[in-house]
């Protein structure tokens, strides 16, 4: 039960799906020890809402935990999806937090700090909700296996890199199954898969690709300067690269230029003079 412990609120181990660190869940608890499963259970996920004042001295407090956080995530962004925007230091009121981990599968770390992260409300509620990051999806075709996860709270942020293939030029008609999407790099494949699966990030980025105000919108700005003030395709997308790499989240820049790469590569600059 110690090593239990010890592993469960090891949380960057844990996303790494690292041999030696096992993740436990109450179904482990309820095998081995059923004699304390329940109160198990009935500590842990009470503790998150136990408002005691010594506790919060002694694991912090998560509001100034929340200020903390938009201090340092300067984007204003959702560090999960990255397209939807966060409340912020100059607002009030603060976003919910998640167990990364769910609370209701995971003893000993619902109050760890390393596991709980303020997310959007689609990314919290809407995709992720109940999921468990750490295994696969129950299939009746495969077993249930680790995989290993994005760790939150990471020093070195990830290089993930994002390609896109258009399959026609008819921008007006295009719909999700007209866009592929390819992301790298392969070393963090796994980690990239899991991401994807848990947050729905396909369906959200190619919705946000096919709506009037985002990407066909994106191609439509392009098209405007081209012909109301003659700047060339060329130099607009220079312009949005040197922008996409010191501010990949102002405007979606980190979806706009693989897009607007993907509108030249099928010819809808040359077809659209």
């Amino acid at each position: 039960m110690k090593w239990w412990y010890i592993c469960n609120n090891n949380i960057e181990r844990l996303c790494n799906n690292e041999f030696e660190c096992y993740a436990t869940r109450y179904s482990d608890i309820e095998k081995k020890f059923p004699s304390i499963a329940a109160d198990t259970r009935k500590f842990f996920t009470g503790l998150y809402d136990f408002d005691a004042a010594a506790l919060k001295q002694k694991v912090g407090n998560i509001d100034d935990h929340y200020k903390t956080f938009v201090e340092t995530n300067k984007a204003g962004k959702c560090p999960f999806c990255g397209i939807s925007d966060l409340v912020g230091e100059y607002q009030s009121k603060r976003e919910a937090y998640d167990h990364y981990l769910p609370k209701a599968l995971y003893p000993f770390n619902s109050i760890n700090f390393h596991n709980l992260v303020p997310a959007c409300h689609h990314c919290n509620s809407s995709y992720k909700s109940s999921k468990d990051p750490a295994f696969t999806p129950k299939d009746p075709a495969r077993a249930v296996r680790r995989r290993a996860v994005f760790y939150p709270y990471t020093d070195k942020p990830y290089a993930i890199q994002l390609q896109m293939e258009l399959r026609h030029t008819n921008i007006e008609s295009l719909t999700p199954a007209d866009v592929s999407l390819h992301f790298g790099p392969a070393d963090l494949e796994e980690k990239l898969n899991t991401w994807k699966d848990v947050y729905g990030i396909e369906e959200r980025y190619k919705a946000k690709l096919c709506g009037d105000n985002d990407g066909k919108y994106w191609l439509t700005q392009v098209l405007d300067e081209w012909r109301e003030d003659g700047r060339s395709p060329q130099n607009f997308l220079t312009t949005l690269a040197r922008q996409a790499r010191t501010s990949p989240y102002a405007d979606c820049n980190f979806l706009r230029k693989p897009f607007l790469d993907a509108c030249e590569q099928i010819g809808l600059f040359e077809t659209n003079q």
